[in-house]
């Protein structure tokens, strides 16, 4: 019987495990990196050890310093998580051979679905449903679209589209780039493309008896560069028999080289043709796991150590429960949407979920957390950027989908950007209630527009100028009988500029807060009560400094008060191609003297284990190159200046 167990992983899904260790009685034990110390999966832990430095390289994909941590803690199981070690056949290996139990299936299963060109030609054995492979030789134009894919990954890392055969050869080298440095294999292939095509999943579980068990599918189509957004169980809209089929042939899969534990076999389905096929299986717990558990009422990571300790799937899971409800689960990445995605960092001053049921497990119908993070964590560059889960289990899917945007409409999320906005936009978009989704759906769709619309003044800003008085008020030390904004003569208004450009102009008197267009019914620094043509909204307010973090019904606002004068140094010459996160410079491809067009790359930054191109912002000549490959980088570094070439309009001091 399993004791102690060492979870070779970070952040949401270690807390995930130590959940159900600690209502199981087994003790537990973390592993962490230098950037992860203060994180809370490391406090809940009964031990942790210290994998010296930050990169994954050095600490999470270390074998021997996960198994030397499971032997000077006296862990006798280990419990990879997901991504990193978890589908790595040799760390399996070496977890047996010294005498520990390793919860997940058996290291030869994990090779022979680990490379994905492989695991194509088994499963085209076994009768499952594949798509053909094609290569940068035999490709033809019409074979386009083609998707380039890393053999050794998943979560969207190494994947490339391509619709020009032109560009198959470099966005083949970019992918295996990416791809080596997420999992330390640059081997990549190349298929098909199929339009409009959905990513539908179904949860297998083996047992060492030869039992294989389905416990459902999971629809997980909508995706921003093939890394999953929103995942729900069941999937929505299949035709009963084309289920069924699913099932069996993930079935099939499993039972194709003697599955033990939980695995994924991921499909693409072809909904125009009623046909799907097989994409690869993951051997291991998948992230939008929680879905299904939450459908069927299972604890997956309890059933993952039973099976490790040897027990038979029957006598454990009995019969397949009966499916109940659905369930929707979103992914909360400290990104912006607005910004191609570009990924966040910095301090979650504010983290509160509303309505919280259940943390980490089932919670019935209502509303689950699996998070990485707490209010006042620090969200680094090292990993990638997800947040935390926030998952809605309900009776029917009309229901599921209402809940969980009025959960993220009332969740308060400040210090960063994060894509819950847009969370919001989609749960709410037709094409998502009528369940319409496909894998390219979000591909060049625009950020959700700011919900008081583009007029001059907004009433989130309003709320934040009259907060950022009401803190100025609270905080002087004379004159305290005296109205905020009070003056002798009122030669003009007051007036509170933001960094967005919108001016708010106001004044002030004995008798509060005078605002063309509105009253003002309740003020503090902490909350502001506005009507409008006799409608009230109240406005929950958070002053730090010159930063007003605004929520209400409407949703949520950051906004920076501009400062009256601008220190000269902060100012960056024109031209200037500014670092848009913190992370580090991998490639340079121009040089100092170098002509360069419109949109032509010039370096290659990655962050939170993805690539980002930083390109020319206009024609001209690359006149400062203050950077190298390898440097460390924080956002807003200069990274190069660009000339701009005769009769260009360049614009100077934008991020690239």
């Amino acid at each position: 019987m399993i004791r102690r167990i060492l979870v070779a992983n970070r952040g949401e899904i270690a807390r995930r495990v130590f959940h159900t260790c600690r209502r199981l009685g087994i003790e537990t034990v973390a592993v962490h990196s230098d950037a992860d110390a203060g994180l809370p999966f490391v406090r809940e832990a009964d031990a942790a050890v210290r994998l010296p430095g930050n990169a994954p390289a050095e600490t999470y994909l270390r074998s021997d310093l996960v198994l030397d941590a499971a032997r000077r803690t006296g862990a006798d199981a280990i419990h990879p998580g997901y991504g990193f070690l978890s589908e790595n056949a040799e760390f399996a290996r070496a977890v047996q051979d010294a005498g520990l139990t390793w919860i997940g299936p058996e290291p030869d299963s994990i090779e022979r679905m680990g490379s994905k060109i492989e695991s194509k030609k088994l499963m085209e054995a076994a009768g499952v449903p594949v798509l053909g492979n094609v290569t940068s030789d035999t490709a033809t134009a019409d074979d386009l679209p083609l998707l380039v894919k890393a053999s050794a990954g998943g979560g969207g890392r190494g994947m490339r589209m391509v619709r020009s055969l032109d560009a198959l050869a470099g966005e083949i080298e970019r992918a295996s780039a990416e791809a080596e440095s997420a999992f330390g294999d640059g081997t990549v292939f190349v298929e098909p493309y199929v339009q409009n095509g959905r990513h539908v999943e179904v949860q297998v579980f083996g047992d060492r008896f030869g039992f294989v068990e389905v416990l459902g599918e999971r629809d997980c189509s909508v995706q921003r560069r093939h890394q999953k957004v929103i995942e729900e169980a069941p999937a929505p809209g299949l035709p009963e028999s084309t289920r069924a089929a699913l099932h069996d042939a993930a079935r099939a899969a499993a039972a194709a080289i003697d599955y033990v534990g939980a695995g994924t076999v991921e499909f693409l389905y072809d909904p125009a043709r009623d046909r799907f096929y097989f994409l690869e299986m993951n051997t291991r717990l998948q992230v939008e796991h929680p879905v299904t558990e939450a459908v069927y009422d299972v604890d997956l990571v309890e059933l993952q150590i039973a099976v490790a300790e040897r027990e038979k799937l029957p006598a454990i899971l009995g019969e397949v429960p009966p499916r109940r409800g659905h369930a929707i689960e979103v992914r909360l990445y400290a990104e912006d949407p607005a910004q191609d995605y570009q990924p966040q960092s910095g301090r979650l001053s504010l983290f509160e979920i509303p309505g919280v049921t259940g943390e980490f497990g089932p919670a019935g119908s209502g509303v689950r957390l699996d998070s990485a993070v707490r209010t006042g964590d620090e969200i680094g560059t090292f990993y990638d950027a997800m947040i935390a889960k926030v998952i809605v289990h309900a009776p029917t899917r009309e229901q599921a989908v209402r809940q969980l945007a009025g959960v993220l409409r009332r969740a308060r999320i400040h210090g960063l950007t994060t894509n819950r906005d847009q969370l919001v936009d989609l749960l709410g978009d037709p094409v998502f209630v009528d369940a319409a989704m496909h894998t390219t759906w979000l591909d060049g769709r625009t950020a959700p527009s700011d919900p008081d619309g583009p007029p001059t003044r907004t009433l989130a800003h309003v709320a934040a100028t009259i907060a950022l008085a009401e803190a100025t008020r609270l905080t002087r030390r004379v004159q305290h009988r005296i109205p905020v904004g009070w003056r002798n003569v009122v030669s003009a208004p007051q007036r509170t500029e933001f960094a967005d450009g919108i001016v708010v102009e106001w004044t002030g008197d004995r008798l509060g807060y005078r605002i063309d267009g509105l009253s003002v019914v309740d003020a503090s620094a902490d909350e502001v009560t506005l009507e409008v043509d006799g409608v009230r909204t109240t406005f929950v307010t958070v002053v730090t400094g010159d930063r007003v973090d605004v929520d209400s019904h409407l949703g949520h606002v950051a906004l920076t008060r501009k400062p009256r004068f601008v220190d000269p140094a902060d100012q960056v010459a024109v031209g200037s191609m500014l670092a848009p996160m913190p992370g580090s410079v991998i490639a340079v491809r121009a040089a100092v003297g170098d002509e360069v067009a419109e949109g032509q790359p010039v370096l290659v930054m990655e962050a939170m284990k993805m690539q980002h191109t930083i390109a020319a912002p206009y024609a001209g000549t690359v006149a400062e190159l203050p950077v190298s490959t390898g440097q460390q980088v924080e956002a807003g570094t200069v990274l190069a200046v660009v000339t701009p070439a005769e009769g260009t309009d360049g614009a100077g001091g934008e991020e690239a």
